[in-house]
C-alpha cells in the first residue's frame, strides 16, 4: 500500500531544458509524473519563466508543494555571460554551433563571479573570477577588448587587482 500523501512535504527537482521553448512532455513525464503534476502544464510554466534567455540550455529548479510547482531558474556561468553580451535570441533548430563575439567589461565578469561564488568550490573570489574568465574564453567573447586568457595570466602574476569579496 502506498504511503499517505503529505500536502506540506516539499520536493525539489532539477531539470535541464532549453529556455523559451515548451519541452517534450515525454521527457518531462518520467521526472515529474510521480509527483502527480501535468507535464504539459509544467512545460508551459517553464517556457514562460525562461522566456528572457531564449535558445540557451539552462537548469530549472522545480519546488513542488501540495501539487503546485514553483519554477526558479538556476543560472550557469555561460548563460550569464551570453546574457551580459546581449546576444540576439537564436533558433536552435536553424542556427548551429554559434560562436559568440561580444565584449564584456571586467566589472561585469566580477559581478557574475559574485553571483556564482556560492556554487564554486574555490575559496577566494579571484579563483572564481578565473573560472568565469575561462568560461568567457570558451564561449568566445572578449573582456575589455582583450583575450580572456591574457587577463587570467595577469591575475595570476598580480598585475590585475581583484576585489576581496
Amino acid at each position: 500500500m502506498l504511503p499517505k500523501f503529505d500536502p506540506n512535504e516539499i520536493k525539489v527537482v532539477y531539470l535541464k531544458c532549453t529556455s523559451g521553448e515548451v519541452g517534450a512532455t515525454s521527457a518531462l513525464a518520467p521526472k515529474i509524473g510521480s509527483l502527480d503534476l501535468s507535464p504539459e502544464k509544467v512545460g508551459d510554466d517553464i517556457a514562460k519563466a525562461t522566456s528572457d534567455r531564449k535558445g540557451l540550455r539552462i537548469t530549472v529548479k522545480l519546488t513542488v508543494q501540495n501539487r503546485q510547482a514553483q519554477i526558479e531558474v538556476v543560472p550557469s556561468a555561460s548563460a550569464l555571460i551570453i546574457k551580459d553580451i546581449k546576444e540576439l535570441p537564436r533558433d536552435r533548430k536553424k542556427q548551429k554551433n554559434i560562436k559568440q563575439s561580444g565584449n564584456n567589461t571586467f566589472d561585469e565578469i566580477v559581478s557574475i563571479a559574485c553571483q556564482m561564488q556560492h556554487r564554486s568550490l574555490i575559496r577566494e573570489l579571484s579563483g572564481t573570477i578565473n573560472e568565469i574568465l575561462a568560461t568567457a574564453q570558451s564561449v568566445g567573447c572578449s573582456v575589455d577588448g582583450h583575450y580572456p586568457h591574457d587577463i587570467i595570466e595577469d591575475i595570476n602574476c598580480g598585475a590585475v587587482e581583484c576585489p576581496d569579496s
